[in-house]
Order: C-alpha cells, then sequence, then structure tokens
C-alpha cells in the first residue's frame, strides 16, 4: 500500500498541519477523526487493514487529517466564543487548504466523499452539507448531529451554524439545497449497542426528509457499541456494496 505523509503551514489554522494518503487511484475518501485524536488514528486502530483490498486495488485513494477538537470544543480552559472561532478556522483548513491539495494530488474530477465516526461524524457531516458544491458526499457513522451535544450549554450563531440538526430545518438556500440532493452518498449508519445513541440519526435523517433530501439510514443491531470494531466493520461493507 502506497502511504504518503506530508504537512504544512495552514494559513487558517496558524500551526503546522499534517496529512497522510493511502493508495494511488480511485475516489478520495476524507477521514475526519473522532474526538480530539490525530491524522493517524484510523491507521492506529486498523482502519487500513480491512481497507488495503479496496485502497491497493484501485478503488479508494484514503485522507485522513488531524483533529482541532482539543483546542476548541475538548478544551475546558477556552471560553465558548473562542472555541467557535477556532472550530470555523478547521473549517476553513478544510475547504481551502485540504480539499485543493486532495485535487492537486489526484485530479479536478475526482470525488471527495468525507468519512468520520462518533464525533467525527458530526464535522464530516457538517463539512458536506455547508460546501456540496466542494464536496460529493458523507459517510456519518455513529454520530449525533447537533454540536450542543458538546459545548456545555455554550450556544451562540456559530453553534447553530454548525449544528446540522438546528440550521437544515430552516435552510432556504435553493442553490445549496440543490447540489445536496443531487449527491448520491449521504449515508447515516449507526449501531444500536452500548454508547451508541440510534434516536440522534433518526431524528437527523427525519430533518434530511422534510428537505426532499436523499439519503440513506441504516441502522445496525444492538451487538453492534460505539466503537472501532463497529466502524471496522461498517466502512468496507459501504465500499463494496455502495461504491
Amino acid at each position: 500500500m502506497n502511504r504518503e505523509i506530508t504537512s504544512w503551514f495552514s494559513p487558517a489554522l496558524q500551526s503546522e498541519m499534517p496529512i497522510v494518503s493511502y493508495g494511488h487511484a480511485g475516489f478520495a475518501l476524507l477521514f475526519v477523526p473522532t474526538a480530539a485524536a490525530d491524522y493517524l488514528e484510523y491507521e492506529r486502530f486498523q482502519m487500513m487493514d480491512v481497507l488495503a483490498p479496496y485502497i491497493d486495488g484501485g478503488k479508494v485513494r484514503v485522507f485522513s487529517v488531524n483533529s482541532i477538537n482539543n483546542e476548541s470544543w475538548l478544551n475546558n480552559n477556552m471560553a465558548g466564543a473562542h472555541k467557535a472561532i477556532r472550530h470555523n478556522q478547521f473549517n476553513e483548513y478544510i475547504y481551502n487548504e485540504v480539499l485543493p491539495f486532495i485535487k492537486k494530488n489526484t485530479s479536478e474530477e475526482t470525488p471527495i466523499i468525507l468519512c468520520g465516526a462518533s464525533f467525527g461524524a458530526l464535522h464530516s457531516m457538517n463539512l458536506f452539507l455547508k460546501r456540496p458544491d466542494l464536496i460529493d458526499g458523507v459517510i456519518a457513522m455513529s454520530g449525533v448531529y447537533d454540536l450542543a451535544e458538546y459545548t456545555k450549554g455554550y450556544h451562540d450563531e456559530q453553534v447553530y451554524f454548525n449544528s446540522p440538526m438546528q440550521y437544515i430545518p430552516n435552510l432556504t438556500d435553493e442553490s445549496i439545497l440543490n447540489n445536496i440532493q443531487k449527491s448520491k452518498h449521504i449515508h447515516i449508519v449507526t449501531g444500536s449497542g452500548a454508547y451508541e445513541d440510534p434516536e440522534s440519526s433518526k431524528k437527523f435523517a427525519g430533518v434530511l426528509y422534510s428537505k426532499g433530501i436523499t439519503y440513506e439510514l441504516d441502522v445496525w443491531g444492538h451487538e453492534w457499541k460505539h466503537d472501532w470494531p463497529t466502524w471496522r466493520a461498517i466502512l468496507p461493507h459501504y465500499l463494496e456494496t455502495r461504491f
């Protein structure tokens, strides 16, 4: 498996940000880490091992970036407004730096699908829904789609605009809605076991339905917990059957 690590000083985040890629061809799958994890998290938890047939076979090229949640919503020593600012800087880093990097290292025509689990599912879904002109779809695993779940009571305009459960019901911009509606890959997947919250996925699916957005809601059984074995089962299944 071809594996490459690079980094650059991010203008948006004002820090050095590494990114890793795996593979040589196929559509681009961009991983957003869980919680406060780094760009090698998915590798450490053997996700690349189970995806190896699809990566080596040229079906998908995987990219993974660092989380900055420990510099925003998971930083207990930072004011809520400053957390929101840092969060938006991360969004700009993805849109203005990471996506062009992927296009440069693949092609302008390469589809980009975002993927994340847990907190990464929320970020992946939010990033896609805000810029469906740049991102082609999302695989969101075991997510809760309201940022207020992580803000410890803090709420402002930026929490609202980064919480799909809050802003999608009021979205009226037809150009954004049309681009979202064009996507064939909005996958909301969750287990029903320990620490999973399938009701959050169902509620969010209902919000998408109310806006005429086509999606897939896939609720797995009670044997599937909020943990890596579940996500290592989900993702290769989706690459095999949906792409």
